[in-house]
This record gives structure tokens, sequence and C-alpha cells, in this order.
């Protein structure tokens, strides 16, 4: 079964441990902090934006939290021809004249960040973007950026296979 982070066929790649984690979501969080954008609401691109959205959620203080799913990436450098919106879907009406943080774990090729925040932006939010990592390729440029590179990113919540019933492992 192939996974996200089974990149053993690539020879370069970043690799985030849960500690740099930990650390880069608090520096992110200082670089938008001291942006003075001040979100009212942050959302998340699931799934890959929903660790680093929570990690910005507490370390800005910020309550008010939500989800966008978008389903792009199949596999290791596969993906969908575009992006896909997945139910449920976010309720637009809501934010409105909203200050939104849309934060996603990297602006890979940036097309799914980008469609995320045309949705968010028609329905009259004004929107910001985060991401861990930014690659020279993405189509859009996100506002905040802990780090760039152009290598395959391992997360630490994609390093290893999915868990599977104790009775398969065999």
């Amino acid at each position: 079964m192939a996974y996200h982070a089974d990149s053993t066929d690539l020879e370069t790649k970043e690799i985030l441990t849960w500690e740099g984690f930990g650390a880069a979501s608090r520096e992110l969080a200082q670089i938008v902090v001291d942006s003075d954008f001040d979100p009212e609401i942050i959302i998340a691109v699931a799934r890959g934006g929903l660790l680093p959205a929570g990690a910005l959620s507490y370390a800005m203080g910020v309550k008010l939290a939500d989800t966008m799913n978008v389903e792009f990436y199949t596999d290791v450098h596969e993906t969908l021809p575009d992006p896909v919106l997945l139910e449920p879907l976010l309720d637009t009406s809501a934010i409105a004249g909203k200050k939104l943080l849309v934060v996603d774990d990297v602006a890979d090729s940036g097309r799914t960040l980008a469609l995320v925040l045309e949705i968010l932006q028609k329905a009259g939010a004004e929107c910001r973007s985060a991401v861990l990592y930014g690659k020279s390729q993405s189509v859009i440029r996100p506002d905040f950026v802990w780090k760039h590179t152009d290598e395959w990113i391992v997360f630490p919540w994609s390093a290893e296979q999915p868990v599977v019933p104790s009775t398969e492992q065999d």
C-alpha cells in the first residue's frame, strides 16, 4: 500500500520531525503575529493543513477554526487533474467580512491553496495564507511561509503507513 510519505525512491527529501514541527509552528505563528494581520478565524486545508492550523490556532490564541476539505494528491508526485472540494462544505455565508488565515502544510503546486482562497474571497472574506513550506513552482505565493524548499517533504503525521487492525499485521 502506497502512502503520502512513501518516498523511498526519492534521492532528496526534507524531513520534518514532531519536534521540528513544534518549533516551526511557533516560528510561523510569530511571523503572522509580527505582520499585524489579526485573523478572526483560522481555516485548515484538510488534511495536510489540519495539524499546522491547530498549532497556529493555539499559538496565536485564535479560538475560531474550521476546515475546507480538498483532495488533490493521490500518491507521491501523483495528483488528480484538478483539486476537488469534498463534503462537508464550509458555510461560506458565515465568513463574509471576516479576516481569515488559511493554513496548509505546503504550497507545492499551489493549486489547492489557490482554489480555497478563491472560494473564500468570493464569499467576501479577507484572506491571508500560511504554510510551513513554500515551493518555487507554486502558482501562488503564500503570505506567510516558515521555510522554502523544492524537495519532497516527509511530515511527521504522514511518515508511516496508516494503522490497520492488529489481526492484519501478521
